[in-house]
């Protein structure tokens, strides 16, 4: 870890952007995180437009989760035996073949089965490049204010994930082909591929070990004894999981709200804007001092935001709803974050952001999955609308969602009284 002759104070919140190599590594992560969520918005559009079925839409969710089962503990062991930086680099390139692949798909109106495909490359692709991508960062800054760098790098990828769904919006409304986005994502891939490279860190030496069942159960087994990073990765699991509305947003924009393209951007980039804002405040203020609290009432307030969300058909409410899910959400990102890799050893930390990938990926994705098969469920299945399935699996999934954290403040009551996010009081 690089260890600067004064050390910067953790409470300026700017200390961390004048350190070059983070730079490098935010500018380049913020281009392919752009990307990456042109083609969500774009891949939703062109599978509704072609299909019409929601559980379609749920199968986008499927074809990512997939990866993450099958990949997560190798990839975790390759990022803690193997260069961190080259790893964040190969697999940005495998992403922006996947992108040219479906651009052709796309353009030529190829069967569904090789979209889904090109999805499942470009998920092993990133399955790899998460756990290498989150342990390089705690090499490139101090101890000292990493918490900013985890809040800068979440502002950060809330920034794109704003531009990213209203340009995809907009093009599609202009274009209606996204064949573009997708040519597109090629373009910001390799950016990013570019910028990394010009990282200038020497990774601590590594002691490679054989691949093992017991070498990539490590980071399980890490987790599971620090209760602490356990809780906080069990609470938003079941919230991603169950209160997830997002992989719906296509049929929300369509069929319940009334508007088009243009709308369904302006839906994508609600909850990435209320957590940029998120970002910006607790950037700016000092450590948070009932961070466990904070933590367990930001859930809550996701789950009511997301209940409402799912019962309104006023386009200006769920706007605001998705805008309140963005900031409260926001919260638990930077906690889990920090506690992840603040508490875990250099040694571990690719396996540990690999099992911690793994809970949070699997249930964004299983979350996108569950919200569109009981959409068919409670709509077509017994003779309700679409739209009505998907409001019921909205609203029901943020009731579940308050739940969730009732019964895990139960059993970690040590997450109550957790203090200072900084570790120091």
């Amino acid at each position: 870890m690089n260890s600067p002759v004064t050390p910067p104070s953790p409470h300026d919140p700017y200390a961390v952007l004048r350190i070059a190599n983070f730079r490098r590594y935010l500018g380049g992560r913020f281009i392919a995180s752009f990307g990456q969520q042109m083609v969500t918005v774009a891949v939703g559009w062109e599978l509704y437009e072609r299909t019409g079925s929601a559980l379609h839409l749920g199968y986008v969710g499927l074809s990512q989760m997939l990866p993450m089962i099958l990949c997560t503990l190798p990839a975790g062991h390759v990022a803690d035996n193997f260069n961190r930086q080259r790893i964040v680099m190969r697999m940005t390139l495998v992403v922006a073949l996947a992108s040219a692949a479906l651009t052709c798909l796309s353009a030529f109106h190829a069967p569904l089965f090789w979209t889904y495909a090109c999805l499942v490359v470009s998920g092993c692709a990133r399955t790899f490049l998460w756990p290498a991508s989150a342990s390089l960062v705690p090499n490139l800054v101090p101890r000292a204010i990493f918490p900013r760098a985890v809040t800068w790098s979440t502002g950060s990828f809330h920034l794109s994930a704003v531009a990213g769904p209203a340009a995809a919006g907009g093009l599609l409304a202009l274009t209606h082909n996204a064949a573009v986005i997708y040519a597109l994502n090629v373009l910001a891939a390799l950016t990013c591929f570019v910028m990394v490279s010009l990282i200038r860190h020497e990774q601590p030496p590594l002691q490679r070990q054989p691949m093992s069942v017991r070498g990539l159960l490590e980071g399980f087994n890490f987790v599971f004894h620090q209760r602490l990073i356990l809780a906080t990765i069990t609470l938003d699991l079941f919230a991603v999981l169950l209160g997830g509305a997002t992989a719906l947003l296509p049929l929300f924009a369509k069929d319940i709200l009334g508007v088009g393209p243009g709308g369904l951007g302006l839906l994508e980039a609600a909850l990435p804007l209320g957590a940029i804002i998120c970002s910006a405040i607790i950037a700016h203020r000092a450590p948070m001092e009932r961070a466990g609290r904070a933590l367990l009432w930001s859930v809550i307030a996701f789950g009511v935001a997301t209940m409402v969300f799912g019962l309104s058909r006023s386009f200006g409410l769920s706007l605001a709803m998705l805008f309140v899910c963005g900031v409260v959400d926001n919260v638990s990102v930077i906690i889990r974050h920090t506690l992840v890799q603040v508490l875990t050893p250099d040694e571990k930390r690719g396996r540990v952001s690999a099992v911690n990938s793994l809970f949070i990926g699997t249930s964004n994705e299983f979350g996108g999955f569950r919200a569109g098969f009981m959409a068919n469920l409670l709509g077509p299945v017994i003779g309700n609308s679409v739209a009505t399935g998907a409001m019921l699996a909205v609203a029901g999934g943020g009731a579940g969602t308050i739940l969730a954290v009732l019964v895990v403040a139960w059993i970690w009551p040590e997450l109550r009284r957790f203090k200072r996010l900084d570790g120091s009081g």
